[in-house]
């Protein structure tokens, strides 16, 4: 059975069992700000998970793409993937843990053939939070599960969610296809995971976790399943590692051809991250050092560096990456729509990186032989910093080099070392530029007052979710970064100009006062920057318009600049977009 019949025949089968088929969300999560990617399929559903209706009804099924980087460093052996796609059916505050164990067991058995005698299961062993969940290992053994096949394991193991600091969460059943029948019969889940391959997880979500860390009732109990499509299908297939499906074939067998001395945990590393970057690329992000595009930037140069270590000469990305567009695009069109962003991104990326790696690969040696010659077994934080900071490493590769060396990363000594550098950087941008602006010009203090202005009348205008998230000023022009899901309207855009305008009519007053950071919040004062200034910060206010931390220039009156004109309103990544502005005066 191939990739594209399995994702068929599971909704085909929820389908049959009363279940409305669903289409997958976006990789970026819409209304979950605590994480920066979907993580599992039921991410997209948690209000209906908390109660809302969905207007498809109460059993739902789909494919949801996922990214998960929190075990990218096991990423290379038999199972671990960063990017997959997970298969998922719900009901919500419909059936229970009977009907969704004993339809997971149909499936596995019935459908896709799998040994009863293979499959090993997990359940909750309770704890302060919730019982043992002696339910659902009863319902396994009225299936013919026996005893010694079922192990209860703690919340590190059994326990699902929620996808974010909180929401829907609880025990879970696991279930494990054995790779080897004939191995020791004691042997089990939680002791042998390369044996024993994770194929679905059943959750029983009934509990609602709060911002407290406590545990309360959800208002209905759902159940949430998911099976990684990539994992279930080598299990199907009989192969030694998800790899080795068509889902990954083509891609090995191109980096193979490539590779001077290919080795096969690098080769799967490589594999792996750029099959992930295309899809997050596909969102629109753009690789950067924050959220979303560092994530991007940490995967594409991970695989750069996994394909300089196995002898791949050049730029390779754009090659493979064609690769996974044939894989994956008549499933995710997206892909193809977005070829030319795809590409050119990594391209860009990748040269980038290119030209600090052989730099920072020198230092880098340097540093271990640095270490050995003093007897140290610990590379030094600020050593850490600098591979980062002066050659763009990122620090998470040098603690997995560095291991390979026989050395420990001090990662604690890297955070210290670069929160020390932001505070030199607040202080020298504040002695240098008097707020952090590249020149102090009539012509610059206008536009910088003008952004004061224009993130008060985003704000009214779409709601208090916009923040700003950057600004660039030049003497001829003002680019402001703001924190909004979608393009806005021309009705929107011409809003917010005719605000600022209004504003600058009206000829307010621009006053400031220095006070403490809970001064300033009390105030309520905007305080996106507050760290760049230290504990006391200065706080201006327009008239009665706005109030924000910052460290100006700022005109003395809002009559002084002009008039607004919105040149350029665009994305710049998922969740982001960046306005450009003129003022202009009748001189």
């Amino acid at each position: 059975m191939d990739a594209k019949s399995f994702r068929q025949l599971y909704l085909d089968f929820f389908a049959g069992k009363g279940h409305a088929i669903i289409g997958g969300s976006s990789l970026i999560p819409e209304h979950d700000p605590s994480v920066l990617f979907t993580t599992a399929g039921m991410h997209p559903l948690v209000p209906f998970l908390l109660g809302e209706a969905h207007p498809a009804g109460k059993r739902l099924a789909n494919v949801q793409k996922c990214l998960r980087t929190d075990d990218i460093t096991e990423v290379g052996d038999e199972v671990h993937l960063t990017f997959f796609e997970m298969l998922g059916n719900w009901s919500l505050g419909d059936y229970w843990k009977p009907g969704a164990i004993q339809m997971s067991y149909e499936f596995l058995t019935q459908r896709l053939g799998f040994e009863s005698d293979r499959i090993r299961v997990t359940c909750f062993q309770g704890d302060g939070d919730a019982p043992r969940d002696l339910e659902a290992a009863e319902i396994w053994r009225t299936l013919g599960i026996p005893d010694a096949h079922i192990t209860f394991l703690p919340k590190a193991d059994n326990w699902w969610g929620p996808a974010g600091a909180t929401g829907p969460c609880g025990p879970d059943t696991e279930m494990f296809y054995d790779t080897d029948p004939d191995g020791p019969p004691d042997e089990n889940p939680a002791t042998h995971p390369a044996r024993f391959w994770e194929v679905w997880n059943d959750v029983f979500m009934q509990y609602d976790k709060r911002a407290d860390g406590s545990y309360g009732q959800l208002a209905q109990k759902n159940v949430d399943t998911g099976m990684g499509l990539e994992r279930t299908l080598a299990a199907l297939q009989g192969v030694p590692s998800l790899y080795e499906t068509e889902l990954f074939s083509p891609i090995i067998d191109r980096i193979m051809s490539l590779a001077g001395k290919p080795e096969p945990f690098a080769v799967r590393v490589i594999a792996d991250h750029l099959r992930a970057a295309v899809f997050v690329l596909a969102e629109g992000i753009v690789p950067g050092n924050v959220d979303q595009p560092y994530i991007a930037r940490r995967l594409i140069r991970r695989a750069v560096r996994y394909g300089r270590e196995i002898g791949i000469a050049g730029h390779f990305l754009g090659e493979l990456a064609q690769v996974v567009l044939l894989t994956l695009s008549d499933v995710y069109t997206e892909l193809e729509t977005n070829r030319d962003h795809i590409l050119t991104a990594l391209d860009t990326e990748e040269t980038r990186f290119q030209q600090t790696l052989r730099r920072g690969e020198r230092e880098f040696r340097r540093a271990v032989d640095g270490c050995r010659s003093e007897g140290q077994d610990v590379m030094p934080g600020h050593l850490v910093f600098r591979l980062y900071d002066t050659y763009g490493f990122p620090p998470e590769l040098t603690e997995e080099l560095a291991g390979k060396q026989g050395l420990t990363a001090d990662m604690e000594g890297f955070r210290l070392a670069f929160e020390e550098h932001q505070e030199k950087s607040r202080q020298g941008a504040a002695g240098r530029f008097k707020g952090g602006l590249a020149e102090r010009s009539p012509e610059t203090t206008r536009l910088h007052t003008a952004t004061h202005l224009l993130h008060e009348a985003l704000r009214r205008v779409l709601g208090p979710h916009v923040e700003q998230r950057g600004s660039n000023i030049t003497a001829e022009r003002l680019r402001f970064d703001f924190s909004h899901p979608e393009k806005l309207t021309p009705e929107q855009l011409d809003a917010v100009e005719r605000l600022v305008n209004e504003q600058i009519s009206r000829d307010l007053q621009v006053t400031w006062e220095e006070m403490s950071v809970d001064e300033a919040r009390e105030r309520g004062a905007a305080g996106l920057f507050e760290d760049r200034y230290g504990n006391q910060v200065k706080v201006y206010s327009t008239g009665d318009w706005s109030v924000e931390i910052c460290g100006g220039p700022h005109v003395e009156q809002t009559g002084e600049l002009g008039r607004f004109r919105i040149v350029r309103e665009r994305s710049i990544g998922a969740g982001l977009r960046r306005i450009r502005a003129v003022l202009e005066t009748d001189s």
